[in-house]
């Protein structure tokens, strides 16, 4: 990646939505109270999974999908506000080419990894229903541990392939970016690339992210439906889903999203689209998924009672 990243190499533009002057003021507003409320609620999510009682495994999966979702806002947010913030020039803020790179390796790490991670939560919820005996024999904290590191390896992996691939396309026009960040598709759509051979390492990567982890949930929810269906009680298939509901929320939120944004050609890109919908994609998703586990899950909500009662006693006490 050195080569395709020379620091003498022209960066790029990034114009957000300079072309609105008079919105920029309230989107900065409403970004910035959307950002906050992101970091505080997956906080409060992190300090449920650390005061819990009980170290579940959904418990730890889901501590990890609020650190991504955490850097997630961390990786778009700042940039995003201190642009919007800027009396910056109509057609946008520089970016270096190295910057634009760290950025978009980054965004795509975390994507990749959550990806992943929803196929093993999705694991975990197939073993609690249709393996209740074996579930603690099975899902280990051991076993729980390999797999976040998994996620994050694959993510990391996928990502450096991808961003490589990008950054070795050559790049012409004037390098406006009609986007607040560097997204896959507004480099891509800059490339000066000869037709879809150019494209298809690249596409396959997405695929890669996107299908790969696909393919487990639905086969773990394929297994879930045929277990719930030779459920006699139904009360106990309510009770089954409903520790179902959290994940698969997000899981059409996250798959949703990302699935219309990129599995698509480059010819089929519409960039203020585009910019629409990252903007609901980062700003409006993870600011969804703690208010969604927290309430559907009472392992969540208990240790947020917890979490809050101790930070009463601490200011009770004098304590910070």
């Amino acid at each position: 990646m050195d080569g395709a990243l020379n620091a003498s190499a022209p960066g790029f533009l990034l114009q957000g939505f300079s072309e609105f002057p008079r919105l920029r003021p309230v989107l900065f507003l409403l970004l910035l109270a959307a950002h906050l409320a992101t970091v505080a609620g997956n906080l409060l999510i992190l300090a449920a999974v650390a005061t819990a009682l009980r170290r579940l495994p959904m418990l730890l999966f889901l501590g990890q999908l609020s650190a991504i979702e955490l850097g997630y806002t961390l990786v778009v947010a700042p940039r995003t506000l201190a642009d919007l913030a800027a009396p910056g020039p109509a057609r946008g803020q520089p970016i270096s080419r190295v910057a634009c790179a760290v950025q978009m390796q980054l965004f795509v790490a975390l994507g990749g990894t959550e990806c992943f991670l929803l196929a093993a939560m999705a694991y975990d919820r197939y073993v609690a229903i249709c393996h209740p005996l074996r579930y603690a024999a099975v899902v280990t904290p051991a076993l729980c541990a390999r797999l976040a590191l998994a996620c994050c390896l694959g993510g990391l992996a996928v990502s450096l392939e991808l961003v490589t691939g990008v950054f070795r396309l050559p790049f012409c026009g004037p390098r406006l970016l009609v986007h607040f960040f560097c997204d896959i598709t507004a480099l891509l759509h800059l490339a000066c690339t000869r037709g879809y051979a150019d494209e298809l390492p690249l596409l396959g990567a997405c695929l890669l992210l996107l299908l790969l982890p696909a393919a487990l949930i639905l086969a773990s929810y394929g297994a879930l439906v045929a277990a719930l269906r030779r459920l006699r009680a139904p009360r106990g298939r309510r009770k089954a889903a409903a520790t179902c509901a959290s994940h698969l929320a997000v899981t059409f939120l996250h798959y949703g999203c990302a699935t219309f944004m990129y599995v698509r050609p480059k010819t089929a890109y519409a960039p203020r689209l585009d910019r629409t919908l990252a903007l609901v994609y980062t700003s409006v998703t993870p600011l969804l998924y703690p208010l969604i586990y927290s309430l559907r899950n009472r392992e969540v909500t208990a240790g947020l009672r917890r979490a809050l009662a101790w930070r009463q006693t601490g200011q009770a006490l004098g304590k910070p």
